[in-house]
């Protein structure tokens, strides 16, 4: 079961509406949604919430060490409350998945993401949760650092919102540890299909 919830992110404002930022705007949402407030906490060096859901403790976290350090907050928290990495679940951008698609998996590497990869290391295995939050990809590579950190389109952002909305919903299968129901709500979210152009029935010559 999930313990322990974490975004990840960039600290400030000049990040605040970026690519890189997802995994922030996911754990914003669940907060609202459990109506709970995320506070500064020095030890853990992130913001931090606790709560109860269905009976069991559950810890929110944003890092606010800049993504690359990501671990440090990590690896803090888990380790003062004894949060194994198999009740961890990190939510952060992903380049190969669509706006408006999501992904949940256990383990494997961090394919080159340096929040991942510093929380790979903190924690000293790759044996926890992620759900990724596709973010599309620029098509080159050399412009990956500058797609991340910059603001999606209106439309990434809106598919990207209504990603969040429907991700949401696995949030108590994830915390009751019914990960197969959790991965299913998950995989089989769809972006919402564009509206057809609206029609203009022919004009008449009166007669008819």
């Amino acid at each position: 079961m999930i313990k322990l919830f974490v975004g990840l992110g960039n600290p400030g404002a000049e990040y605040e509406a970026t690519r890189h930022n997802a995994g922030f705007w996911w754990i914003d949402a669940l907060a609202r949604d459990l109506k709970v407030h995320l506070s500064a906490e020095r030890s853990y060096h992130g913001l931090v919430a606790r709560t109860t859901l269905n009976g069991q403790t559950v810890w929110l976290l944003e890092p606010q060490t800049f993504m690359n350090v990501s671990g440090k907050s990590v690896a803090a928290l888990a380790r003062f409350f004894k949060i194994a990495p198999e009740e961890i679940l990190v939510v952060h951008d992903e380049l190969d998945v669509v706006p408006g698609q999501a992904k949940l998996k256990f383990g494997g590497s961090h394919a080159g993401h340096n929040g991942l990869r510093d929380i790979h290391a903190q924690l000293g295995t790759g044996d926890y949760w992620r759900l990724r939050l596709g973010i599309g990809h620029p098509g080159v590579k050399s412009e990956v650092i500058h797609w991340v950190l910059k603001k999606p389109s209106p439309e990434q952002r809106t598919a990207l919102e209504d990603c969040i909305t429907r991700t949401l919903k696995a949030v108590p299968d994830l915390v009751a540890g019914e990960m197969e129901k959790a991965t299913l709500i998950v995989h089989t979210s769809k972006p919402p299909r564009p509206k057809p152009p609206r029609q203009t029935p022919p004009a008449t010559d009166g007669n008819s």
